[in-house]
């Protein structure tokens, strides 16, 4: 395991590893340059056996629900602009995904209780959204500070449990509940 100081990507490499998925961690201490041009590295390469492509991963930690919210799924309009250009340079069997670790901290949570995974006192939910749907229908939600994010309603219609992307048994365009 690479040493993470960021629990979110700790528990979900915890997570990969306890079903034997394959993987590769990305050293993030420094930006990698590509076109031109610093990117922001992405977190993960997962290779999942069952599936005929790969995942670039890029992991977004929050907590679920953060106060009266839930479904909080912001990022900045630069990673999503790093992980356009990763999945070019990777290839057509690389797919962007954005992974959601959400720490549950209230009585709902974002996935069923048997798809939680308990971690250094803490319990993960772990959702996925593909980079194209992200950003086909993401919304400013800062121009101050680069953000956007997805409605509620359509994040729920696009989003899935990340065990249920890496086996491939779902078609990506299903959400969560």
């Amino acid at each position: 395991m690479a040493k993470r100081e960021n629990h979110y990507e700790a528990a979900f490499e915890a997570w990969l590893r306890s079903r034997k998925i394959p993987y590769l961690a990305v050293d993030e201490t420094k930006r990698s340059l590509a076109e031109g041009r610093s990117l922001k590295n992405l977190d993960f390469v997962v290779s999942p056996p069952t599936i005929s492509h790969s995942w670039l991963v890029d992991v977004k930690g929050r907590r679920f629900p953060t106060g009266k919210s839930y479904w909080k799924n912001w990022v900045t309009a630069e990673e999503l602009q790093s992980l356009a250009s990763w999945e070019a340079l990777f290839g057509e069997r690389f797919s962007g995904l954005l992974v959601f670790a959400y720490n549950v901290v209230g009585d709902h949570a974002p996935l069923p209780a048997d798809e939680l995974f308990p971690f250094r006192g803490g319990l993960y939910g772990f959702v996925g959204i593909r980079l194209d749907h992200y950003a086909s229908w993401a919304k400013t939600l800062s121009p101050r500070w680069g953000t956007v994010s997805v409605p509620t309603d359509k994040f729920r219609s696009l989003a899935q449990g990340v065990n249920e992307m890496l086996r491939g048994t779902r078609q990506a365009s299903q959400g969560v509940a």
